[in-house]
């Protein structure tokens, strides 16, 4: 059965950090009732829902997917590139201890977010291949040393220049056939992607794949929602509006364990 492990939102989530986007007024009730309206969907999907000890203190913790990557059996607790974050590993790290997974921490000065970590089911066109977005928050020394982990596992790791957003996947995700889709503007070189599908809206970037036919897309895009309905997937949509303030998305506020992770 798949897991999820959440955080949820801190009162402080208005003053959390901001990259590239103007700052603007948060609604901290709303992102609460948001908050709880994504995670119903994964429960409604049968997925265990594990909500992680709360970090009031860190306005940044919802975005819970940034602190831990899960690659079949290993979990990866990151080095966060924004010194304000990086205390925000020890509780996920003690969330994690408890879901039987082998556990490994990255230490400066390698630096990792794990909104830059893209991975892409193995297809015709990739094999078993982990994106890595080289940007504001993760370094050459995080990238390094990610790779040493993977590499005897059989991933592949490629380094992806990213610079026009705050992580890789806020620029790009992938979808259940390996396909990586992309807000043109927003990427710096899709051509690092075997198979790249340009989206209408820079909030139709970011999907998480709830299953092999079926895919959770924010609300905030009804016309990429409309194109991938198209493609004959099922399409769920969540409102995010107040994450998407502060540069977050429908991945990174969960960790998602599944067999196939």
């Amino acid at each position: 059965m798949p897991r999820l492990l959440v955080r949820r939102p801190s009162p402080l989530l208005a003053e959390g950090e901001l990259t590239h986007l103007d700052r603007v007024p948060v609604d901290a009730a709303l992102a609460l009732a948001q908050w709880w309206d994504y995670v119903e969907v994964f429960r409604s999907r049968g997925w265990t829902v594990t909500e992680v000890d709360a970090a009031d203190e860190h306005p940044d913790g919802v975005f819970i997917e940034d602190a831990v990557v899960v690659f079949d059996d290993l979990a990866v607790l990151t080095s966060p590139g924004a010194e304000s974050r990086r205390g925000e590993v020890d509780s996920a790290a003690r969330a994690i201890a408890a879901t039987g997974l082998e556990v490994v921490r990255l230490e400066p000065p390698a630096h990792l977010d794990g909104g830059d970590v893209l991975k892409v089911a193995p297809t015709a066109h990739v094999g078993r291949t982990v994106y890595v977005g080289r940007s504001s928050r993760t370094n050459d020394a995080g990238v390094a040393a990610l790779r040493e982990l993977l590499a005897p596992r059989g991933w592949e790791v490629v380094a992806v220049p990213v610079s026009k957003v705050l992580h890789l996947k806020s620029g790009v995700t992938a979808l259940p056939d390996g396909t990586v889709l992309g807000y043109p503007p927003l990427v710096d070189d899709s051509g690092v992607f075997p198979v790249f599908q340009p989206v209408p809206e820079p909030e139709g970037v970011a999907v998480v794949v709830l299953g092999p036919e079926t895919v959770l897309l924010s609300a905030s895009a009804p016309q990429t929602a409309a194109l991938l309905r198209a493609r004959g997937l099922e399409v769920l949509t969540t409102p995010v509006t107040e994450f998407e303030k502060l540069e977050g998305c429908v991945t990174c506020l969960s960790v998602r364990i599944r067999d196939d992770s």
